[in-house]
């Protein structure tokens, strides 16, 4: 069904439950919108919030039932929803993205030979469907990182091979379609998050530099410390690539800077880690956008109000080395910081590497916000 303007009160069905989820929750409420949520979780920190949580598995014919009678439109908040799922709640309500491309960047393999087929600088790469595909990598391809074709994120998924032989062998224990991709030297980490509209507006938000540790994003600096140029021609990219998508709602594009061009690494059909500083350094969030992308209404301004340094909190900060016993940590030292914003996901337990939560310093200065970030990490232990 196409998108129209849906007004509040209207009820919206959210597929997956987790803290882009919640965010997500947060945003409808404040426009005066009503949330379900679906995720077989019960604890999920989305369902915490909303106005209902249905605990069932995505594909699960009652909940779908259920979210037909009761909700005007549906979004995601995660790529791996299957399709298929969003196929059928696309025949009864608007649905935002489209199966069509969730289905593509949900699977690498379709991916990659989406963005190599309209044009799109990527690294070198080739298709494994399966263990004889590697017969056809060359030698220049590595050193490379085989990645699972599905449910890879946050470095799961994915091993680096320096030889065909390596790369069959981890094929077999992934004993799935993968992709194989040549490492490069990276010289940066970026990403636009953008909205695009049923009608084709498109609203980029500022270029965000990305530190990565064991595969997990650490810290994301905004503006990123690039040209002008090259910032523009990012957001020239993903407009593009969005538009190719027919894409509606909020996506990422994740990029390399390699010799100092611009490669696309990965998509995402949904708001993403990278764009949370948009919470409190932004005009508008990156979940208000998505709000108003699904229901049809103008997109919000995506303007920095101020520089903006995110640090990522991992469940490893509720543990001491020498303990498997979990404490909360001293959130007094960040409280102390006024232009440090703090936020909490309401996951019930910590794990090492689990994603609890992140803050935001702002401040009209760059550098300043950059140095109070890394001070505020130390204070709470976070190591190099």
């Amino acid at each position: 069904m196409s998108l129209s303007t849906i007004k509040a009160p209207a009820t919206l069905a959210l597929l997956g439950g987790g803290q882009l989820g919640r965010f997500f929750v947060h945003a409808a409420s404040e426009l005066g919108y009503k949330v379900i949520v679906l995720d077989p979780d019960p604890d999920a920190p989305a369902g915490q919030i909303a106005a209902s949580h249905i605990v069932a598995n995505y594909d699960d014919p009652k909940a779908l039932a259920q979210l037909a009678q009761q909700c005007t439109a549906a979004t995601t908040e995660f790529e791996n929803v299957p399709a298929a799922v969003l196929e059928q709640l696309a025949l009864t309500m608007p649905v935002a993205p489209a199966a069509t491309a969730v289905s593509i960047a949900q699977d690498r393999v379709r991916e990659k030979n989406f963005l190599r087929s309209n044009g799109f600088n990527t690294a070198p790469f080739i298709a494994v469907e399966k263990t004889d595909d590697l017969n056809h990598a060359t030698d220049e391809l590595f050193p490379a990182l085989l990645k699972t074709a599905r449910f890879g994120y946050d470095g799961k998924g994915q091993v680096q091979v320096t030889s065909i032989d390596e790369a069959k062998t981890a094929q077999r224990e992934f004993g799935t379609p993968c992709v194989l991709e040549k490492m490069l030297p990276l010289e940066l980490e970026v990403s636009v998050v953008l909205a695009r509209s049923a009608t084709g507006e498109c609203s980029c938000f500022p270029l965000a530099e990305n530190s990565h540790h064991n595969g997990v994003l650490d810290i994301t600096v905004v503006p990123a410390r690039t040209s002008p140029e090259l910032q523009q021609q990012a957001e020239n990219m993903a407009k593009e690539l969005a538009s190719k998508l027919s894409y509606v709602g909020v996506l990422t594009i994740e990029f390399f800077i390699s010799d100092g061009q611009l490669l696309i690494n990965e998509i995402a059909p949904r708001p993403h880690n990278s764009g949370h500083y948009t919470l409190d350094g932004c005009v508008t969030s990156q979940y208000e956008q998505q709000l108003r992308a699904l229901c049809g209404l103008p997109l919000g301004a995506a303007s920095l109000h101020s520089s903006a340094v995110m640090v990522n909190l991992l469940g490893d900060q509720w543990f001491d080395d020498s303990s498997e016993e979990s404490r909360e940590p001293d959130w007094p030292l960040l409280h102390q910081i006024p232009n440090l914003k703090l936020h909490l996901y309401g996951k019930r337990s910590p794990r090492r590497g689990r994603k609890m939560g992140h803050f935001t310093v702002i401040d009209q200065d760059g550098t300043a916000a950059f140095a109070t970030a890394m001070a505020a990490r130390k204070a709470i232990g976070i190591q190099d």
